[in-house]
C-alpha cells in the first residue's frame, strides 16, 4: 500500500535501535482511547508502572497534544493518526542506552509511509514543499528518561485532515495524506512496521537516508542565535550552518526558520 503526501489543495557501522532491547512487536500491548489529553503522557505514566518495550497509545482525539518547545498540535477528531510508543533499552558496555539519532529514526519512517513527496525539517517535522515555502504533514515528540533505559515516540500525522478544518492560522501551513479516516489504522500498521525496520539498521544508513530527504539543505535559515546557509546534519544528528558573516556552527537543539532576518 502507497502514501503519497499532498499540500492542500493540490561513521560508525553500529546499529542505531536500542541495544539488548526486548524482543516482541511494536504496538502490543496496545491502549487506545477515543479521546485523551495526550499520549505522550499516557504512554510516559505506562513507562513509570512498568510497561513493555513496544507498548503503544494511541488516540483518536487529544485534548492537549504538543509538539517540540510546548507547541499545541492541532487536527479534528478522527481525522489524523495520533500515537505514542514506548520503547525500552538495556545498557551497553560504554553506557550508550537509547539510539541518540531516535528522532530522526522516527522521522524517516513517517517519510516511508507518506511517500517520494515528504521531507524531513531539521530536527524532526516532516513536511511537503509548497513553492518557497514547507508545509507540515507530521510532527514528531521524543521524550523519556535515558537513564532508566526509556524513551517515547510521539507522532502526529494528518491521515485525513481535512485543511479548511483547521484554525486559520495552519491553512498555509500545513499538509494531509488527504486519505479516508478509514485508512488511520492501515496507516499505522505501516508506520509501525517502518519504525520496526528503521530501528535496526546501522548509523550510516540512517544518516544517508535522512540526507536525501532533507528540507533544509541549501536554504537560508535563522534561529534564535544568528542566520546562515543549512549545509545538512553531521555524524550525530546535528544542523551544520554555514554562518552569514562566515564560519559554521552546529546547532544541536532548537528551532531554526526559513529564510533571512529581517533586513538581511
Amino acid at each position: 500500500m502507497s502514501r503519497r503526501a499532498s499540500a492542500p489543495g493540490s561513521g560508525p557501522e553500529a546499529a542505531l535501535g536500542h541495544p539488548r532491547a526486548p524482543g516482541g512487536p511494536l504496538g502490543h500491548p496496545r491502549v487506545h482511547r477515543r479521546r485523551t489529553d495526550s499520549t505522550n503522557d499516557r504512554a510516559r505514566e505506562l513507562a513509570l508502572a512498568g510497561a513493555p518495550h513496544g507498548t503503544l497509545v494511541t488516540a483518536a482525539e487529544q485534548t492537549a497534544g504538543r509538539g517540540r518547545q510546548g507547541r499545541r498540535w492541532s487536527a479534528p477528531a478522527g481525522s489524523a493518526l495520533l500515537m505514542s510508543l514506548l520503547l525500552r533499552s538495556q545498557p551497553t558496555e560504554d553506557g550508550e542506552q537509547l539510539a541518540p539519532l531516535l528522532p530522526l529514526i522516527a522521522a524517516l519512517a513517517v517519510c516511508d509511509v507518506a511517500g517520494d513527496a515528504a521531507r524531513i525539517k531539521w530536527p524532526n517535522d516532516v513536511v511537503v514543499e509548497r513553492d518557497d515555502d514547507l508545509a507540515k504533514l507530521a510532527g514528531i515528540l521524543t521524550e523519556g528518561r535515558p537513564q532508566e533505559g526509556w524513551a517515547i515516540v510521539g507522532i502526529g500525522l494528518n491521515v485525513a485532515v481535512r485543511i479548511d478544518e483547521l484554525p486559520s492560522e495552519l491553512h498555509d501551513s500545513a499538509a494531509t495524506l488527504g486519505l479516508p479516516s478509514a485508512e488511520i489504522e492501515p496507516t499505522l500498521e505501516l508506520l509501525l512496521e517502518a519504525l520496526a525496520r528503521r530501528l535496526g539498521e546501522p548509523a550510516e544508513t540512517t544518516l544517508r537516508a535522512w540526507r536525501a530527504r532533507d528540507a533544509l539543505v541549501g536554504r537560508a535559515v535563522t534561529w534564535s542565535g544568528g542566520a546562515g546557509v543549512a549545509e545538512g546534519i553531521d555524524g550525530a544528528g546535528r544542523l551544520v550552518v554555514a554562518l552569514d558573516g562566515g564560519g559554521r556552527v552546529t546547532l544541536d537543539a532548537g528551532e531554526v526558520h526559513l529564510g533571512r532576518p529581517p533586513g538581511g
